[in-house]
């Protein structure tokens, strides 16, 4: 049974907590499964959650500061240690290089599984499988930084009642899929238009055009907030989004779930940065993100819906 959510393996932002640890996020996507910004403990925090080293196919790194990547490390060396039996490819800024070579072999271990390394260079598509395509868009921090974006393509649903009423069963309903049409019957008669699903992560980062670019059309929006409203010159000095600013996007954007997380730990308390984020007109399902949790991604959108 394919399954779609992200799962979370810590929420903090420059320094963890008791509650909260440094960053780590498993987006499942069908077969896929996409670590985002391993940061410190996110090996510890995969057994915790029932997250596998075999459930990897990809790591993607949104940037080289320590709470995205300092969990690099265990991850890879884990994946060699387990002998994953497909090959991990690991996106990331290529003006990092370095610091993921340094991490990569940080110490010694036996290379087991194949490591493809594919840095980012500037936007656009970096990845493109038949169920998804994967792009990035520059972020406005103090060091180079890219969000993610997932894009399922667009497809047709096949309408069982308008199949039977022409007469088209059995092997017939295949060969219409394939070429379009059978005898005088066309596909887009007897099918809807099945918009593709879409995913975004957008870590450390000021608002920008890549913020936007990313978060439009989400599905699932997963997006910092490390400083509440009130702080929004803390934020903006250090490259960072208020939860009113991750609100807004998700609002403007058109998300249908957003997910707040990367928080600072000057705060305790979650329920502000809700409030923050619907005062600023953002009415869709919204998960301030607790580790360990489990968000779905929504159910698929019908033909025409906007919602």
């Amino acid at each position: 049974m394919s399954v779609r959510e992200l799962v979370v393996l810590g929420t903090a932002s420059q320094v963890p907590t008791r509650h909260r640890n440094h960053n780590g996020y498993l987006l499942r996507w069908d077969g896929e499964g996409i670590l985002f910004d391993p940061g410190e403990g996110t090996q510890r925090q995969m057994s915790r959650a029932g997250v596998s080293a075999h459930d990897i196919t990809r790591i993607c790194v949104t940037h080289f500061h320590g709470d995205h990547c300092l969990g690099l490390p265990g991850v890879i060396q884990r994946i060699n240690l387990d002998a994953v039996p497909h090959p991990v490819t690991a996106h990331y800024p290529a003006s990092g290089r370095h610091f993921f070579e340094r991490l990569r072999y940080a110490t010694a271990y036996r290379e087991s599984v194949a490591l493809r390394e594919e840095p980012i260079a500037g936007d656009g598509v970096i990845a493109r499988v038949p169920a998804f395509t994967l792009s990035a868009a520059r972020l406005s921090h103090p060091v180079e930084s890219f969000g993610y974006r997932l894009r399922e393509p667009d497809s047709r649903r096949m309408l069982p009642g308008r199949l039977a009423e022409r007469g088209i069963a059995g092997p017939d309903v295949g060969r219409l899929q394939r070429e379009g049409r059978l005898g005088a019957v066309t596909l887009e008669e007897v099918s809807e238009e099945r918009p593709g699903q879409v995913a975004a992560f957008v870590m450390d980062t000021r608002l920008c055009d890549g913020v936007r670019e990313l978060a439009a059309d989400c599905d699932l929006l997963v997006i910092e907030a490390t400083f509440l409203d009130e702080d929004v010159a803390l934020a903006e000095e250090h490259g960072h989004l208020t939860a009113g600013q991750a609100g807004a996007v998700a609002a403007e954007g058109g998300a249908r779930h957003l997910v707040l997380t990367h928080f600072s730990r000057r705060y305790r308390d979650p329920e502000p940065f809700a409030r923050q984020a619907r005062a600023a007109g953002f009415t869709g399902g919204l998960t301030v993100a607790e580790d360990l949790a489990r968000v779905p991604v929504p159910p698929r959108r019908r033909s025409g819906d906007g919602g």
